[in-house]
């Protein structure tokens, strides 16, 4: 299943457009960016999709309230997350909106080929649906509150419904994907979700209801307009409607599919690694190499709502603190896959701690002392004695550390790699001490200097991942050219007598701002 290529897809859940972007769907899409940004810096090819699910019964009743047909109500909602990209600064390839041709034209092909499989067929459902979830639940999922509503597990009302549907014999794909995961057990990360999976399949699969016929904002089903196909069929189909399925010839199609990664929230975990494979594999369709499941942000310890009025607004936080400072935060914080809190306090005292006082200190010690002390010019290497060789060798050992962390997805262990690096760095400026080898041996603090700004150098081309404006900044400082910023520029070596630029500081220090 492993796909062996210098290609590389990636995709983001598409955002329901009814929601306002928070810090959850902010922290999605820089994780899909840091790691696209980290395969394409490796020389791959990279794709990153992300986009808008822009149908379904709470858009429709969105639209009706706000006097408007859903398409006008789509166009203008959807631009909340095309400005949250923007303001993110994201990478990505491509922007996919669900009510787009192409995307309704897969899903159209899809069910065809699902029907004509005989996967579909034509009966009535009844049973527990949120409306909140577009979702589905069993009787034994169901709970009641103290107010004696009946909730999902997630806390979602539902309520009781019965109507003629289409269903997808998810029933027959029940062996079929127990094997699959047991065939392929990177399939799914981190490894608590694959168990939760394993466990839920192995309860039992019922037929999956795939149409609805109470609201009309949706694609029709092929050849019966009464019904229109239920949302999770036509947003999971965005994957592969991106790449312009079912043509099979098309060169995105062959170069990118199968994704390399879908990243989702947790709370969408099941329709993408029980629901997604079925789907694909009824259809002939090679499945994805791996789903990954992050975890849910709660603010000062609390969940996050509208209710309590602690929503955290990407916006809000990148103005008042930087956008590289909530970028490191996020991914530095928690790890990939695990639930995290987020505080204004946690974010400057880590800031603090990491950029300003680590790196940007680093950065700024060595290219002032260079500036003032050597006319800016970057010094002669000279001889390196066996401190300097163990510390770049250190640095080559580390770029390897990282890489790998990287292939696994791990980031905030190749962000403390990073770290590891650049304290030993600090560390070794303080014991060389060029400050004092200027008044006793300036050969000596030249060979110092050197090897500090090729550490530096190295360093902010793998930051340039993370925190790509300060990374980049340093680089600019050392006259790095903006082509030689790749994987493959690491061990160019700097040219003495390059004369650097006015080094500023590039992460001062945070205060909390009321």
């Amino acid at each position: 299943m492993k796909k062996q290529s210098k290609n590389f897809y990636i995709t983001t859940p598409i955002y329901y457009v009814n929601d306002v972007p928070h810090i959850g769907h902010a922290y999605t899409t820089v994780i899909c960016d840091t790691i696209a940004n980290f395969n394409n810096w490796l020389g791959k090819s990279v794709n990153f999709l992300t986009g808008t699910d822009e149908h379904g019964q709470k858009v429709e009743k969105s639209a009706l309230k706000a006097g408007i047909d859903p398409q006008s109500f789509t166009n203008e909602v959807s631009k909340s997350f095309h400005n949250l990209v923007e303001k993110l600064e994201i990478n990505n390839t491509d922007f996919i909106r669900t009510t787009e041709k192409r995307h309704k034209e897969s899903v159209v092909e899809l069910w065809k080929k699902l029907e004509k499989k005989g996967d579909i067929y034509l009966g009535k459902y009844s049973g527990w649906y949120s409306i909140r979830d577009e979702a589905f639940y069993s009787e034994d999922e169901i709970e009641q509150d103290k107010n004696g509503n009946k909730i999902a597990p997630n806390g979602s009302e539902v309520e009781w419904l019965e109507e003629p549907s289409y269903f997808f014999r998810l029933s027959a794909w029940q062996d079929k994907l127990l094997k699959f995961y047991k065939d392929n057990p990177e399939f799914i990360s981190p490894k608590s979700r694959y168990n939760e999976v394993l466990s839920f399949v192995r309860k039992g699969l019922e037929d999956l209801s795939i149409s609805r016929t109470t609201f009309r904002w949706g694609i029709p089903v092929p050849n019966n307009d009464d019904h229109i196909i239920y949302v999770w069929l036509d947003a999971l189909t965005n994957y592969i409607s991106a790449l312009n399925y079912p043509n099979k010839n098309d060169e995105n199609w062959k170069t990118f599919w199968p994704a390399d990664i879908h990243v989702v929230g947790k709370d969408i975990l099941r329709f993408h690694a029980v629901y997604w494979p079925a789907f694909l594999m009824a259809a002939d369709i090679e499945t994805p190499i791996k789903i990954y499941a992050h975890g849910w942000w709660t603010v000062d310890g609390k969940k996050m709502s509208k209710s309590t009025g602690n929503v955290v607004s990407p916006d809000y936080i990148i103005n008042k603190y930087g956008l590289d400072q909530f970028k490191y935060f996020l991914l530095r914080e928690v790890r990939f896959g695990q639930d995290g809190d987020f505080s204004e306090n946690a974010l400057v005292k880590r800031v603090n701690a990491d950029l300003a006082n680590d790196y940007g200190n680093l950065a700024q010690r060595v290219l002032s002392f260079i500036y003032k002390n050597n006319e800016a010019l970057i010094p002669n290497k000279g001889t390196l004695s066996k401190v300097d060789k163990d510390l770049l060798n250190d640095m080559a050992i580390i770029t390897d550390n990282i890489i790998n962390y990287m292939k696994d997805y791990k980031i905030t262990d190749a962000l403390e790699e990073l770290w590891i690096i650049i304290r030993k760095s600090n560390t070794y400026i303080d014991e060389q001490a060029p400050w004092a080898l200027k008044k006793t041996d300036l050969d000596r603090m030249n060979t110092v200097l050197y090897v500090l700004c090729s550490i530096i150098k190295n360093v902010s081309l793998i930051a340039q991942n993370f925190i790509p404006i300060g990374a980049n900044k340093i680089l600019d400082q050392l006259l790095i050219h903006k082509n030689d910023r790749e994987y493959n520029n690491i061990d160019d070596e700097l040219i003495s007598g390059t004369k650097i630029s006015k080094p500023e500081g590039v992460f001062p220090r945070l205060e909390i701002k009321e």
